[in-house]
């Protein structure tokens, strides 16, 4: 649909535009050419799946990804057994909207636990019954590694090479894994592991890495072109590993939401074609 070739595996993800619903992030990327869309599970229930497809489908664009299902790191049964019910439910959306790509965020440690290797343990137990499910809805289970600055409340998986431990337990259709630059730029294994990853990439996400991070560390993903990432040699390392999807911009930042969405998508699209797509 776009008349931009540059931008043929663009997407825009709705958090970029965070005060955007579905019906005005899907309008904004008709707006922009920008072919694809990465949802999130709250905006999306405001509407109901079905509507939101709709929504997509009318508009000529696909849904990237949707985010996000995880938080798998729970020690009590009964959370653990919540955990599990709101990911199937999860897949099941991915499934309605049409997207095979399931964003997970593993969790962090419980609160008031230090035992790291148990709650990474919890999560290779929750893909065992998770995958499968996933599998049979033409889903898979996207596993994203977290800057280790996120380790305590948000992924306990922190590296690529980590994710990929636990994905390669499963049939390559059932459980993937994020390579999102923000959060892969500084390791120094990247280039290696992006390559062993290879058919498991099953979404690429870009944004820049901010210094000074704010208070909120949450809040420290920039703009391409902000920080201090350098993304054409990643773009080509994961495009050289045979991933030929869409490169997804997801950014939390509070400047960035505050400004009129429609800038945030023109800047976002200028600095792509600039500095992502650059040789």
């Amino acid at each position: 649909m776009t008349a931009d070739p540059r931008l043929a595996k663009l997407s825009l993800n709705q958090r970029t535009t965070e005060r955007w619903s579905v019906r005005e992030a899907v309008d904004g990327c008709v707006r922009a050419g920008i072919p694809a869309i990465g949802l999130w599970r709250e905006p999306v229930a405001e509407i109901g799946v079905p509507a939101a497809a709709s929504l997509v489908a009318d508009a000529g664009l696909r849904v990237s990804s949707l985010c996000r299902g995880g938080f798998l790191t729970a020690a009590d049964a009964a959370a653990r057994a919540e955990a599990l019910a709101d990911n199937r439910r999860a897949v099941d959306e991915a499934a309605g909207l049409g997207t095979d790509c399931l964003v997970l965020v593993v969790g962090g440690l419980p609160p008031g636990s230090r035992d790291l290797a148990g709650a990474r343990a919890r999560v290779a137990d929750a893909l065992t019954e998770l995958a499968p499910y996933a599998g049979e809805r033409g889903v898979r289970l996207a596993l994203e590694p977290l800057h280790p600055m996120y380790c305590a409340d948000r992924a306990v998986l922190s590296t690529l090479g980590q994710a990929l431990d636990l994905a390669e337990a499963f049939p390559v259709d059932q459980v993937g894994v994020v390579v999102d630059t923000f959060h892969v730029w500084w390791d120094p294994d990247v280039w290696r592991q992006i390559a062993r990853a290879g058919a498991r990439i099953a979404s690429f996400q870009v944004c820049d890495f901010l210094t000074p991070l704010p208070a909120d560390v949450l809040l420290g993903r920039g703009m391409m072109g902000d920080g201090h990432i350098d993304f054409p040699p990643l773009r080509r390392a994961v495009a050289a590993a045979g991933y030929t999807g869409d490169t997804e911009v997801e950014i939390f930042n509070a400047e960035v939401w505050a400004t009129d969405p429609d800038q945030v998508v023109a800047t976002m699209v200028e600095r792509y074609v600039e500095l992502v797509l650059a040789d």
